[in-house]
């Protein structure tokens, strides 16, 4: 019994960072946490902001006596997990230019002598009534204040320029944003030169506003990532809007300008190529259905593997198709699911990420179904957004963890190595989406319990069972000071509790943990749970990332083989390693994604994210139409 509360406790993992609804908590400290300097004096520093764990639990001979007959059930304080929110969309404002006729209006663009100076559009710049996100106006404003010349506006008419530029916004839906969002009339003239200067000169600031706001969201997405949940942890870019307007005067192709403003990374190039693909069918495709209410394994019968078969034919690559031209070609419908329809199925599986045991379950009979046209774009849509939210250029080392693909792969020289399984967060228990440095592996860890386990999963046993902790072999320390668990009053805050297990076979983390400092306690790590590798829906651990093959990464990361890994594992010490370079890690969470070759591969939103990022877009969309 000992042995297996001591694996369940085991198969833990690091959890991410959660707020205590009664107080900040504490984190547990492992030896790590001191070789980075994340413990001093005894105190463990929280890496996401400047306060350290002051809160002291009193010492033995103060507390009160432990009362041992109250519910364990009773008053458990909750540690809950980070929020979603209700989206804001980027304020707007009022582009103003204030006494702006006063400005020298000699470089309007009208033929001198033409119409009165005051007739010119510029001197009516004051009275234009724009509205454009805060970022855009200031550069608008700044621009036109400053003396720049009109753009779109030459000799008293729309220039070819800005038709070149409006036929580049009604076509964002290519590079997936909204039209909508930057859309402008072209004026009606009618020969009343005071009113044609009017409307000229709100042409001209209004087409400026809405190629700056398509610049900016080209670079840096419409949307603000973390605004949308906690679990999202970006710094968003600035764009330089300053000399935009600038080098479209001086631009002779408006359009390749503007264009050339989108992302150009391959994987963005190829999230377009498929999204151009996919509008360009009739309807909605083809689809087959699947009615298989139970699994189909090998040696089976089911009437319905000829609609597996089917979805093979409009899913499986050609690659695929080639290798197997003769089972498909010599199947007649059958039921039976023979050895060769089984070699078929394997591949099939392991070209779509899944397991490749030839067992028709639910995951491969979605694998077949997919989704609808109108759905696949919908999530290339929103993985064109998400990828603005990342570098351009990832660099040509860097590890990338796509959290509904439940892969990590490692990339050198601009070249995949290798990707493996991972296991991340459950829905109730995230892993976020962000991005940082991969700067150490630490051999034989120790597994810091995080206060939202202590406090959890822990606290009701201990309440009745104080020694719990004891018997399995973790170690206990209030303030820094070690006690034994039942020297604890559980019933008291934990605040100022740390709770860490040794390195084991048994530890959580396995043999080896790979770190990138984060305020969300984050890492990759080995795992004694090696089953849930065989799941397809790997979304099982309390928010790190857990590698399939932990070894083959930590010796790409540090350099080094994995024999050599495996003898300073073998050693048995607790060694921290830092690497000798830091390595990009790319914490991801993208339901369209292309793999190496450029093929879009699209994956069930397991955290429900897409729809929040959906709903910003409409926010910011609605906002921008009431401007």
């Amino acid at each position: 019994m000992k042995n297996m509360r001591s694996k369940a406790l085991a198969a833990m993992t690091l959890s991410v960072a959660f707020v205590v609804t009664a107080a900040a908590p504490a984190s547990a400290y492992t030896l790590m946490d001191m070789l980075q300097g994340r413990v001093k004096n005894g105190q463990v520093v929280d890496q996401g902001s400047s306060r350290n764990t002051t809160d002291r639990f009193a010492p033995p001979e103060a507390r009160a006596p432990v009362v041992r007959n109250v519910d364990p059930e009773a008053a458990t304080p909750r540690v809950t997990g980070p929020k979603y929110y209700t989206y804001k969309a980027d304020a707007v404002r009022r582009i103003s230019f204030k006494d702006q006729a006063s400005v020298n209006v000699a470089d309007s663009g009208m033929t001198t002598g033409s119409v009165s100076t005051a007739l010119e559009p510029r001197a009516f710049l004051n009275g234009v009534n724009v509205q454009a996100p805060v970022t855009v106006a200031d550069a608008v404003e700044a621009y036109y204040r400053n003396g720049g010349s009109f753009v779109w506006v030459e000799n008293g008419a729309v220039t070819a320029q800005a038709k070149a530029a409006m036929d580049v916004l009604a076509k964002a839906d290519a590079y997936g944003l909204n039209p909508a969002d930057y859309a402008v009339r072209e004026p009606v003239l009618t020969g009343d030169a005071q009113a044609d200067a009017q409307a000229l000169a709100a042409f001209e600031v209004a087409l400026s506003a809405r190629v700056l706001a398509y610049v900016e969201d080209a670079q840096r997405g419409r949307i603000d990532p973390n605004r949308i949940s906690g679990y999202h942890d970006f710094v968003r870019k600035t764009v330089k809007l300053a000399p935009v307007l600038k080098m479209l005067k001086a631009s002779p192709d408006v359009a390749a300008y503007l264009e050339s403003r989108q992302p150009s990374s391959a994987h963005f190039h190829a999230l377009k190529a498929e999204l151009a693909r996919l509008k360009g069918m009739d309807g909605e495709g083809h689809h087959v259905v699947i009615d298989l209410p139970r699994v189909l394994k090998p040696g089976g019968s089911d009437a319905e593997l000829a609609s597996v078969v089917e979805g093979i034919r409009l899913r499986g690559s050609d690659a695929l198709k080639t290798a197997h031209a003769a089972t498909l070609s010599g199947y007649a419908g059958t039921p039976d699911y023979t050895p060769e329809l089984v070699a078929l199925v394997k591949d099939l599986q392991k070209e779509l990420g899944l397991k490749p045991d030839g067992i028709i379950g639910g995951a491969t009979v979605r694998a077949l179904v997919g989704d609808s046209n109108s759905a696949k774009i919908e999530k290339l849509v929103v993985a064109m957004e998400q990828a603005r939210w990342l570098p351009n250029d990832f660099g040509s080392r860097y590890v990338f963890i796509n959290q509904p693909a439940f892969t990590a792969t490692y990339v050198n020289e601009n070249k995949p190595q290798f990707d493996m399984r991972v296991v991340v967060g459950s829905k109730t228990n995230q892993t976020y989406f962000f991005q940082d440095e991969i700067e150490t592996v630490e051999i034989n860890p120790y597994w810091g319990v995080p206060q939202s386990i202590i406090v959890n999963e822990m606290l009701p046993k201990l309440r009745s069972d104080p020694s719990y902790l004891d018997r399995l072999g973790y170690q206990v320390a209030v303030n820094g000071k070690a006690v034994s668990s039942s020297a604890v009053n559980w019933y008291g805050s934990t605040n100022s509790v740390s709770v860490r297990q040794p390195p084991s076979s048994d530890n959580a983390l396995g043999e080896l943990k790979i770190l990138f400092p984060n305020s969300h306690a984050i890492y990759m790590h080995d795992t004694p749970s090696k089953s849930f590798f065989k799941k397809d829906m790997r979304a099982l651990s309390h928010g790190c990332v857990r590698l399939a093959e932990p070894r083959r990464m930590a010796a790409a990361v540090l350099g080094t083989t994995e024999d050599d890994i495996g003898k300073q594992i073998a050693a048995g010490q607790n060694r921290a390693i830092k690497a000798p370079e830091k390595i990009p890690v790319y914490v991801s969470y993208f339901t369209a994604w292309p793999d190496q070759n450029g093929v879009v591969h699209f994956y069930d939103d397991v955290y429900g994210r897409d729809a929040y990022v959906e709903k910003a877009f409409e926010a910011t969309s609605k906002v921008r139409a009431a401007s």
